[in-house]
């Protein structure tokens, strides 16, 4: 087992709408110090494609586009001690504070990518008061991975953001 580990911090401000939150970052995202840094990893092209963008491969792109797009960003895990990316062999883990970020901006959806991160959540945030989703991990280990369910519960904030039709009543 290795010794402990930090996760990153995150990444949101007070206009996010949706919180995302993965378990722990991989190796790979260790690696380049960023969310999702694996590139067989689907998150980034999922959430790209949802809003109609061209995927970026830099970490500042990365982050404006989370702003852009009001999307929050973090783990749930914030340090542990694991081996390799197993988030079967996460120990001794420290738990995000969930709360104080939705004491900070206005989410109105939690995403749990994966079931660890869905099964964390609950285990200590099942009364938060918002809504929250499991969805299928973006992670290259899930061969069962749809991007649909996703664009669905973005769709369900965001609307769809390819629609060119606009309200004659507005």
């Amino acid at each position: 087992m290795s010794d402990r580990i930090e996760g990153f911090a995150p990444v949101y401000d007070a206009h996010s709408r949706v919180l995302i939150l993965g378990s722990f970052p991989s190796v790979q995202s260790r690696r380049v110090d960023f969310y999702y840094g694996n590139r067989q990893n689907r998150f980034w092209g999922m959430l790209f494609s949802f809003f109609g963008e061209a995927l970026q491969e830099d970490t500042a792109a990365k982050r404006a586009f989370l702003a852009r797009r009001h999307i929050a960003l973090w783990d749930i895990v914030t340090a542990c001690r694991i081996r390799g990316s197993a988030d079967a062999s996460i120990r001794d883990a420290e738990i995000a504070d969930v709360p104080r970020l939705l004491r900070e901006a206005p989410v109105e959806l939690i995403l749990c990518n994966g079931t660890a991160a869905y099964s964390i959540f609950c285990s200590r945030f099942a009364d938060c008061g918002v809504r929250y989703l499991r969805m299928p991990s973006t992670s290259p280990a899930n061969p069962r991975y749809r991007k649909e369910p996703w664009f669905a519960a973005l769709g369900g904030v965001f609307g769809d953001p390819h629609s060119t039709m606009t309200d004659i009543n507005q």
